[in-house]
């Protein structure tokens, strides 16, 4: 008998299958005209009319089971995306080893088939397919929709052919044999769709068997309870029927966990190490089912340790599997004992896991350990650090472990009174609280960041966190009335808490540092969190001054600054807006608060407030704006004061410190910097002659560059880097004081280095900065890591200011070069350092900048030509022909925009190829130019130029090399094949190779005389290609006179 993937129901089945099929449409309330279906185009119709079309299977198989039995097996091979033939012959004995020796699955390279032959009796059945079906998407793992589609409808057919069979064919011991001997088979198969297919199949198949062993079960325990009813009825004859019932579900129940056992034994446990993670998910994910659906059966420690050893899978899915599927049992209490030994014998797995480098299967591990008491008092402990963890699910799931045992469980302290009310009940429950997750924080001491840990709790304890009445009462209350009160820890802490709740507020959860969080908020999240600032912004106005003039607050800096970042999160659409009293009277206190207080957190804070309150929408920026101008004035006026008096420099230096960090937050230099600039330089003017003066310094600063010139030969290590250092903050200092003065009005300032001293700054970046471990004469292999890494923020440091006098206009941009050559070979240690100063001289000149990388390619190359020619030894400094390319590669991804940066890569062909040529005489011992290969490096550039500049380019390396006989067959001449190559292909939009083999094979310049003697031979479709690229000199030349709508000449 033969069967073809398409014919399997088209004999007796086709007619029953049509008015199925017509049946389940009209349930639907659509009649639907269908041919002969097979029963792989059913599982496509939907749930209802799979079971009608099973309904009409079975009773086929009833009529004829062979054909029927056929029919399924031809659908699991055509699930399976196979499309070959399958052949069935008859088999009289299991135990025939003439037969079992036929059992092969091997391939034919001539014919180009495969060949898998096996046993289900009584069938021998032989697959043929492809040799390439294995390389084809099957249906389960295509993508898109339709995969998942699939998957779903092949597992409901499965569970819907058992669930239709339960009650007859199922017990005949004929369907259910085959079937399991057609799925074992090709789920051992070499071939991954049969094995991941028919794995599928099995596994569902045997989850359908549990169901139907728990309705048996349910079947026995009811007609146990009847037997014991009929009992107390001494009816004999009826309990005697009874009991023949009862043994017959029995033997039915026994023989569902034969049909079950053999599944597991002869699939399960070849396929749950499979080579593909997708079945070895599969297994698990089942696994968990099974123990959890038919734990008397499957929940035991023979069982549970395939769970415990796939948890160490290298897939993060197979290990999710896992996880979820422990989840399931350890949520269902009356299952926890069984699970003790599984525990004490996996749980550091378990605890490790919470580790994954996986975010879901750590978050869905923190999950299973916070479902029940399984962990000691010191795990949980462990557990309760993530809190703290970069990511947000994670550290939310360890935010409701906290949240749950140590907040949730703390009792308020007992009153003496019989009688408290309400409000009085719940501060006391609150402060308990608080002081928990008080004690809780300061008890992490690797941890100081108090932002993280609100976001942690803000899922599960917002309620608590945004009791911004208790959380203020409680700082504002007088330690003698009730206690001994907050320590000024605890109460730095509670600030921190109460600010950082204000935000999450505010703001949400997105935090720096922090993924994971929701980006996109909904109607009903925005409409929380208008409400939540509604409340904050009417409470904490009022509140907020209180909390600034409390007696502890002028002992800490950290505090105060803390406290006025609160203002910055107020809503002006508040009903307090127009409280223009308590504007005024936050602001009075701000200002109190900046004259005990000069630190820069205090400064900076209190300028980024003023800012919010002031801002143009806000209902209070007239009372805000004015606090704020007085404020200024007020600093003003002191410093203009002072400065006709004879006073400390350290009092000067607060007011001006105080009032540029105002200035910079609110850009008030247009106004009252010039007042105060002005006091300031007619102070200086009126004490002497001021270009005196201004030549005077000129004369400090050089005297000061010349000795930090001869520090930089020092013999100690630590004063050649101050020296260095020193040097290049005062002339970038100096610099900086040139761009915000008028230049005119104070020439004799102006100061440039000397040469001497650029060349020393260089040499010194060159000789301390660029060292590797083996060039170093300090070797700190012997301190250790630590010191390593001091070690390379110290020089980070020294290139970092030298970069600065670049990018400030204080040495010449062609400077640069010699930094740019380290770019690739110190990526990791200075890369972004390097980039961050290409990008910012880009922004000065963008011509200039191209220039300074072409000099940093040409120097390199010349380098290395000169240290190939005098076959010495090589020197550290000189790099490697393929570097050099590979630093070329990464110039060239710095170019983004082709557009903007158009000039700026056709400048640098040019040069290349001026490099190149120029200055070069052909003689018959220089047949090519020294430099030559060089174009290979150019080669890098050409896939940013734009189509027309790539044939103006073209035509400009033609005039270069009109003047010189060149022969493209020899092996000399290949960088210029090369470099014209990547020019031609890109092009005309192919690949640069093959115009490389083109060129070698074909091209023949104008020059050689056999060049029309190889044309005349060449095939027309090969001479119509080389006279293409002989004539490309004319085509490109003639672009000036007829150029094209998308034609852009550029000047070379």
């Amino acid at each position: 008998c033969v069967l073809s993937g398409s014919e399997n129901v088209k004999r007796k089945s086709a007619k029953a299958s049509r008015s199925s099929v017509r049946r389940a449409g009209g349930s639907r309330g659509k009649q639907r005209h269908v041919e002969a279906v097979t029963l792989f185009e059913v599982v496509t119709m939907g749930r209802s009319a799979m079971q009608a079309v099973i309904d009409d299977w079975i009773e086929a198989y009833v009529t004829d089971r062979d054909s029927s039995l056929l029919d399924l097996i031809s659908f699991f091979i055509q699930c399976s995306g196979c499309k070959g033939v399958v052949t069935a012959e008859m088999c009289q004995s299991k135990e025939d080893s003439e037969v079992m020796s036929k059992m092969v699955e091997e391939l034919d390279e001539v014919s180009g088939l495969q060949y898998k032959k096996f046993l289900a009796f009584p069938w021998i059945l032989t697959v043929t397919w492809p040799m390439d079906t294995d390389s084809v998407e099957y249906p389960l793992i295509q993508s898109g929709p339709y995969g998942r589609w699939f998957h779903s409808e092949f597992c409901d057919f499965v569970s819907v052919l058992v669930a239709q069979c339960q009650h007859s064919v199922i017990f005949d011991s004929y369907l259910m044999n085959t079937l399991i001997s057609l799925l074992t088979e090709l789920s051992d198969s070499y071939v991954r769709a049969f094995r991941h297919t028919c794995t599928l199949a099995a596994v569902k198949l045997l989850s359908s068997l549990v169901a139907v062993a728990l309705s048996l079960s349910v079947s026995i325990e009811n007609s146990q309870k009847l037997h014991e009813v009929q009992k107390t009825k001494t009816r004999q004859k009826s309990t005697l029927q009874q009991e023949r019932i009862q043994k017959k579900i029995t033997e039915k129940r026994a023989e569902i966990e034969s049909m079950m056992d053999i599944i597991f034994k002869g699939i399960f446990l070849k396929r749950y190490r499979d080579v593909l993670p997708e079945i070895r998910s599969i297994c698990m994910e089942e696994l968990g089912l099974w123990m959890k659906l038919y734990s008397s059966a499957f929940l035991t420690d023979s069982y549970l340790k395939y769970m415990g050893w796939m948890m160490h899978d290298k897939m993060p899915d197979v290990r999710l599997k896992c996880v979820l599927g422990l989840q399931g049992l350890y949520g269902d209490p009356p299952l926890l004992p069984k699970l003790d030994l599984f525990t004490s014998r996996f749980k550091d797995r378990m605890m490790s896991m919470t580790l994954d480098k996986d975010n879901e299967v750590a978050v869905q591990t923190m999950k299973l350990l916070t479902s029940d008491d399984v962990l000691s008092p010191k795990d949980y402990k462990q557990l309760l650090q993530f809190v703290y963890s970069s990511q947000r699910p994670l550290a939310a799931t360890a935010g409701e472990l906290l949240f749950s045992r140590l907040l949730n469980t703390v009792a308020p302290a007992s009153d003496t009174q019989d009688e408290i009310n309400e409000e009085e009940a719940h501060k006391q429950q609150t402060s308990a609280r608080l002081k928990a997750l008080l004690q809780f924080y300061q008890e992490s001491e690797l941890h100081k960041h108090v932002v993280y840990l609100v976001d942690s709790l803000w899922d599960c304890g917002g309620a608590l966190l945004k009791d911004w009445h208790t959380l203020t009462s409680i700082l504002l209350q007088d330690s003698s009335s009730h206690g001994p009160g907050l320590t000024q820890a605890e109460q730095a802490v509670l600030v921190e808490i109460l600010v950082a709740s204000v935000r999450q507020a505010a703001e949400g959860p997105a935090l720096a540092g922090r993924s994971g969080a929701k980006k996109v908020m909904n109607a009903r999240e925005k409409k929380t969190q208008l409400d939540d600032c509604t409340k904050l912004t009417d409470h904490l106005l009022v509140v907020l001054p209180k909390l600034l003039s409390k007696v502890f607050i002028p002992r800490s800096c950290d505090i105060v600054a803390s406290l006025m970042k609160i203002p910055q999160y107020f809503l002006s659409e508040c009903p307090e807006a127009d409280n223009t009293q308590a504007v005024s009277g936050l602001t009075a206190e701000m200002g109190a608060i900046l004259d005990r207080h000069s630190g820069p957190p205090v400064l900076e804070t209190a300028a980024r407030t003023f800012l919010s309150l002031c801002g143009a929408e806000t209902a209070w920026c007239s009372v805000a704006r004015a606090a704020r101008d007085s404020l200024v004035q007020c600093w003003v006026d002191q410093l203009t004061t002072l400065l006709g008096d004879t006073v400390s420099l350290k009092v000067i230096k607060a007011l001006v410190r105080n009032y540029f960090i105002l200035m910079n937050a609110h850009q008030l230099h247009k106004t009252l910097s010039v007042f105060l600039s002005m006091a300031v330089f007619r102070k200086l003017v009126s004490s002497g002659d001021f270009c005196e003066k201004a030549v005077a310094q000129r004369l400090q600063l050089r005297l000061f560059c010349e000795r930090g010139n001869q520090c930089l030969s020092h013999s100690d290590h630590s004063v050649r880097q101050q020296a260095f250092l020193g040097v290049c903050d005062v002339l970038t200092a100096h610099s900086y004081q040139l761009q915000v003065w008028d230049p005119s009005s104070f020439g004799p300032l102006l100061y440039t280095p000397s040469p001497k001293l650029q060349r020393a700054l260089l040499t010194f970046v060159c000789m301390h900065v660029f060292v590797g471990p083996d060039c170093d004469s300090q070797s700190n292999h012997s301190e250790g890591k630590g010191t390593e890494l001091e070690d390379l923020h110290k020089r980070r440091n020294l290139l970092a200011a030298f970069c600065k006098l670049i990018v400030h206009g204080v040495l010449e941009m062609s400077m640069a070069a010699e930094v740019f050559m380290y770019y690739v070979k110190y990526y990791n240690d200075f890369g972004d350092i390097i980039k961050e100063m290409m990008y910012r001289t880009r922004q000065m000149d963008r011509i200039e900048s191209a220039r300074t990388l072409v000099l940093c390619l040409q120097q390199l190359f010349v380098r290395l030509k000169r240290e190939q020619e005098s076959g010495g030894r090589t020197h550290p400094g000189v790099q490697t022909f393929t570097c050099i390319k590979e630093l070329a590669r990464r110039f060239t991804l710095t170019f983004g925009d082709l557009v903007k940066f158009r000039e700026c890569v056709v400048m640098i062909h040019r040069s290349g190829i001026e490099f190149v040529f120029q200055e070069f005489s052909q003689t018959p011992e220089t047949p090519t130019p020294p430099y030559l290969s060089y174009l290979t490096i150019l080669s890098e550039f050409s896939g940013k130029l734009l189509k027309p500049d790539k044939k103006t380019v073209f035509s400009y390396l033609q005039k270069h090399t009109a003047e010189h006989i060149i022969d493209l067959r020899e092996e000399c001449w290949q960088p210029l094949i090369y470099y014209r190559a990547s020019l031609l292909a890109v092009a005309e939009g192919e690949d640069a190779v093959s115009y490389v083999s083109s060129d070698r094979k074909l091209y023949l310049p104008n020059r050689s005389p056999f060049s029309k003697q190889k044309l005349e031979g060449a095939t027309p479709k090969h001479q119509n290609q080389a006279q293409k690229l002989l004539n490309i000199e004319g085509s490109v030349l003639s672009t000036g006179n007829e150029a094209d709508d998308d034609t852009v000449e550029v000047e070379l």
